[in-house]
């Protein structure tokens, strides 16, 4: 299938109902760039290093305008990824694997995340500039979720074909899927289709 680039805002656009799975503030930043590819469409936003600098540009993540080159586009494209298995492991409990949070350290540390004091308190800011350093703030935003709790409510839908970046927002924090009617259904019966062949 030939993957097309399309903007954050048709792809989500085109998901029905996504507004309601959207996340507070500044974690939708992070749920916007995981689904930055859509698998189910076969649609990709961050297709070359002038997509990702104008995505990182109008979230507000790059405080300067530096050139993008493939390597940023290898690198950002590798943690969005490593977030997205991460929110998988949000959504079934399956813990990531270890290159996973080998590629996030990798992330923060090429960023250089440091603790900054401020009028506010402390924040956690990168410490150089360019692609890193607005990677580094996506992190920055994960581990202040973690810190508030509201990162466990951003997951992955589990379907195979599917992994949208989700909020839950119910009260007992158990959904899992985008809409369990499609890939819950579907990944209901691939279980009992395979179930189904090796009991006959």
């Amino acid at each position: 299938m030939h993957r097309h680039a399309l903007s954050q805002t048709t792809m989500t656009d085109g998901r029905r109902g996504d507004e309601q799975l959207a996340a507070p503030e500044p974690l939708e930043t992070v749920r916007s760039f995981v689904n930055t590819r859509d698998l189910e469409l076969g649609l990709e936003a961050l297709a070359t290093p002038a997509d990702l600098r104008r995505w990182l540009g109008d979230h507000r993540l790059l405080d300067d305008s530096p050139a993008v080159d493939e390597a940023d586009l290898r690198r950002a494209v590798g943690l969005r990824e490593a977030l997205r298995a991460m929110l998988l492991a949000n959504a079934t409990g399956v813990p990531p694997a270890p290159e996973v949070l080998d590629a996030v350290a990798t992330a923060g540390r090429r960023g250089g995340l440091v603790v900054r004091p401020g009028s506010e308190g402390l924040t956690l800011e990168p410490a150089g500039g360019g692609v890193d350093a607005a990677l580094a703030r996506l992190l920055a935003i994960v581990v202040i979720a973690q810190a508030d709790g509201t990162w466990t409510r951003l997951k992955a839908c589990p379907g195979r074909d599917c992994q949208w970046a989700l909020y839950d927002r119910t009260r007992s924090r158990t959904r899992t899927w985008c809409a369990s009617a499609k890939c819950g259904a579907r990944t209901r019966a691939r279980a009992y289709r395979a179930r189904s062949s090796t009991s006959s």
